[in-house]
């Protein structure tokens, strides 16, 4: 007699051969670009139409989430307790964030010695090119013109207002609602499905990106602004590993290192495509596997993915040091402050796009300080480097946020998040649907506490 164990689930997984693929691609694709550059930057595309393809699912899988999260919960008032305490937990870490990158950029004063060159200063201007939002058309922006549209704009923050909407209007609806619910589990499968299928072109994708980089930029770039990246390296290293990491521990007693390699494949994604917002999906589904409710993590991963944003937080404080010191004109620490604020609110919504950082760097400077503007051309040729790290930075915080804000709610299964982490309960990779633990209509404990 044969049942579906997870050792039986483990034998049939084939997609650690793709993993493997991608370190292998990554690594062939930083040989293509050395060897012959110019042929390296034909193959760009390689890597966009890939992060494209991901971007494509992302508006359905945080519609699905979200109203099956929302929807199966019956009290509107455990989803506004959840959104709550994640926004006044990302403000919290995104402040720290700040307050770190302010700290190694006046210690290590990054771009001291360096001079803006003709060139940088136009690669500046057409990255500072794009439009610039005031408040309130930032809070627009968030309504799409249809309900649709937030499903195929690629807006995360329209995709998630209009699951709001629907999740509440289907917790409202009661039992009538549960038919809805059970169609929209079913398309959830359907659309992971999907997502599992692109997921192997990432050796093609990771290939060309990198390719594409190494080509572009060489090592002259590298060499000469090691001091920023590697400062700016450091500082994500000591936020996630310091301050998450001892977060963490405190609050749930779990190591930060089991959960960041329960993680490992999307985090070599991430490397992959300088992109955390290609890891969302799976973010999604490993959390809910690990044994953190639908409503938890239908909540705390999209919104955390446009405000929780430490990575970016960081970069944006280190990158502006560095400008002003290039320019040989630096900041006051007032000065520092008031724009990197700014920054800090103009960036949300644009978490996990490659190279959404640099333009809020430059869409930064022009509105407050124009002066600076050229000097943003100094790091576009290492900003694809920095991105990657900016997104592992914003990702891991996404992951640790989502296990504590379940721990402080009780809305996580801590036996299940135990054996998961320590191996006993793999995620299985061929559906990125965990039918044990997903939703399942009148069966699942939350729905029962509504009889």
């Amino acid at each position: 007699m044969t049942s579906t164990t997870p050792q039986a689930r483990t034998r049939r997984d084939r997609t650690h051969y793709l993993y493997i693929a991608v370190i292998a691609a990554v690594l062939a694709g930083i040989a293509v670009g050395f060897a012959a550059p110019d042929f390296a930057k034909e193959l760009k595309p390689l890597g966009e139409g890939f992060v494209k393809l991901i971007k494509m699912m992302i508006g359905p899988v945080i519609f699905c989430t979200i109203v099956l999260g929302v929807g199966s919960v019956r009290s509107a008032a455990q989803v506004g307790k959840v959104g709550g305490m994640a926004l006044g937990y990302f403000i919290t870490m995104s402040t720290f964030a700040l307050a770190i990158g302010l700290a190694v950029g006046n210690i290590l004063h990054p771009g001291e010695g360096l001079q803006i060159t003709p060139e940088g200063a136009a690669k500046a201007a057409e990255s500072a090119g794009g439009e610039k939002q005031t408040t309130a058309e930032f809070i627009l922006h968030m309504i799409p013109d249809t309900m649709v549209s937030s499903l195929t704009s690629g807006d995360v923050l329209q995709a998630l207002f209009v699951a709001l909407l629907v999740g509440f209007a289907l917790q409202a609806m009661g039992r009538a609602g549960e038919p809805i619910l059970v169609g929209v589990g079913y398309l959830q499968k359907l659309v992971f499905r999907v997502l599992a299928m692109i997921m192997w072109l990432a050796p093609i994708g990771a290939f060309g990106a990198i390719a594409a980089v190494v080509g572009e930029t060489g090592m002259d770039a590298l060499r000469s602004l090691a001091v920023l990246m590697v400062g700016f390296y450091i500082t994500c290293f000591l936020f996630v590993f310091g301050i998450l990491g001892a977060l963490l521990k405190a609050v749930t007693g779990i190591n930060i290192f089991s959960l960041l390699k329960y993680l490992g494949r999307e985090f070599l994604l991430i490397v992959s495509t300088s992109s955390s917002e290609s890891a969302l999906p799976r973010l999604i589904a490993k959390m809910e596997h690990a044994g953190v409710h639908q409503s938890t993590v239908g909540v705390v991963v999209p919104t955390g993915y446009s405000f929780n944003l430490d990575g970016t937080a960081i970069y944006l404080t280190m990158a502006t040091l560095f400008v002003a010191s290039a320019t040989g004109d630096p900041l006051s620490f007032g000065e520092q402050l008031s724009l990197l604020l700014f920054m800090m609110i103009a960036s949300k919504g644009a978490a996990g796009v490659t190279g959404a950082g640099l333009a809020t760097l430059a869409g930064g400077l022009q509105s407050h300080r124009p002066d600076l503007v050229d000097g943003v051309g100094l790091i576009v040729g290492i900003d694809r480097f920095m991105s990657e790290a900016r997104a592992l930075t914003n990702f891991a915080g996404n992951a640790v946020a989502t296990v504590l804000i379940g721990t402080w709610t009780h809305s996580i299964d801590r036996q299940k998040l135990d054996a998961v982490l320590a191996g006993d309960d793999p995620f299985d990779e061929t559906t990125m649907v965990d039918d044990d633990h997903g939703y399942t209509p009148r069966k699942d404990e939350e729905l029962d506490v509504a009889r």
